[in-house]
């Protein structure tokens, strides 16, 4: 279980986020959702020690990461940016930059057994030896998303993984990401713009307005009346095949 409790984030005296307090389960993929500036990637940022909170604890395990060291935090948390600098170094030698806070002196068999693994599970073995500035934006993301995996987190959190993919890579990607929470037990907190991806692809979902927790739980939280409450925008939300549907305006 991953608790965290009463964060609270300032720019100066502008108060960004105010109190969040929510738990996530093993295994289990929330999406973060609420308007451009309601405080979804300063939230990851501040779990993820880019920021640092005002207040408040993450707590893995019952242990407070935010008072760990950031290697100790590394070898727990896993974030993946919006945008990832691109470099000509291989897909190989990119994955294992993951591995830095488990290498000491060298780099051990294990981290490398570990890197060809995790980039098989995600399917781009053909590309180990190809430079990162040579990839397709979907497969960019698969190589930061197996860089992430490759710390063997407890906690992964992703901001915006769908930005500037094609639908097609878009489903690709979440699926991916579900499948892959499930099989290594990994919680993962998502930011999505998408409500319909968001409710094809998470369990649960947090609504965050102007700061704070507008609303957290299952797919029953997301109704017309919260996302005009959260968006300013009407929506109709009807069924296709079994499954909710939210159709905007």
């Amino acid at each position: 279980m991953i608790e965290i409790k009463n964060i609270s984030y300032a720019y100066g005296r502008n108060a960004i986020l105010k109190d969040i307090s929510f738990n996530v389960r093993n295994g289990e993929c929330v999406g973060i959702l609420g308007n451009n500036g309601a405080g979804k990637s300063t939230l990851i940022t501040c779990l993820s020690k880019i920021r640092t909170p005002k207040t408040g604890s993450l707590h893995i395990d019952n242990n407070d990461v935010l008072k760990m060291s950031r290697v100790e935090t590394a070898r727990r948390i896993s974030y993946v940016a919006q945008k990832n600098e691109i470099s000509q170094i291989t897909v190989f030698d990119s994955v294992l930059l993951g591995r830095k806070p488990y290498i000491k002196w060298a780099v051990a068999q294990e981290d490398i057994d570990i890197c060809d693994a995790t980039i098989e599970q995600i399917g781009m073995t053909d590309f180990k030896l190809r430079y990162v500035n040579e990839l397709s934006g979907g497969e960019l993301q698969k190589v930061m998303l197996s860089r992430a995996l490759v710390q063997q987190p407890r906690l992964l959190l992703l901001d915006e993984p769908t930005s500037n993919l094609d639908p097609k890579n878009q489903y690709e990607m979440l699926a991916l990401v579900r499948r892959l929470a499930g099989e290594r037990n990994i919680s993962v907190l998502m930011v999505l713009h998408d409500l319909n991806l968001a409710l094809r692809y998470c369990d649960r979902f947090l609504f965050i307005k102007e700061g704070s927790v507008y609303k957290y739980g299952d797919e029953s939280i997301i109704t017309e009346e919260a996302i005009g409450a959260v968006y300013g925008i009407g929506s109709k939300i009807t069924q296709i095949d079994g499954k909710k549907f939210v159709i905007i305006g």
